[in-house]
């Protein structure tokens, strides 16, 4: 199975992750069953939020990833290269969530910059890869 056949199962199959964090999020705010509280509130949106649309834009990044006319090695590269970025990044959120003090960096702001980084490389470098196919 190439990557532009398998890489997009993927993302598809996180987005219903996505939605699972979407009802947990409206049933921590909805309830009293979980207080958050205002920081956890904000970077559990940020992370459902980033994964959601990032995702979305994965599957866009792979029905154009055949059109740059790359090996199959490079497909793989780029595709995990933003998949990778796009986990990371959305994570990162989680994990400063779990972890993280008001107004300080941790692990997870480390991690969602990261995978922010990955992000950007994978998208330069289709945007390259589709120029020098025009």
């Amino acid at each position: 199975m190439s990557a532009t056949q398998l890489l997009p199962i993927i993302a598809i199959l996180s987005i219903v992750t996505v939605e699972f964090g979407g009802h947990a999020l409206l049933r921590f705010i909805t309830t009293d069953a979980g207080e958050l509280g205002e920081l956890r509130e904000r970077f559990f949106r940020a992370g459902h939020a980033h994964a959601g649309v990032l995702l979305i834009l994965s599957l866009v990044y792979l029905l154009y990833l055949p059109r740059a006319e790359l090996s199959e090695g490079m497909e793989w590269l780029f595709g995990g290269m933003l998949l990778v970025g796009v986990l990371a990044q959305s994570s990162g959120f989680f994990i400063h969530l779990g972890i993280g003090k008001e107004g300080k960096s941790s692990a997870g702001t480390a991690l969602t910059r990261v995978g922010a980084l990955l992000i950007a490389a994978a998208l330069v470098a289709l945007a390259v890869a589709l120029f020098g196919v025009a």
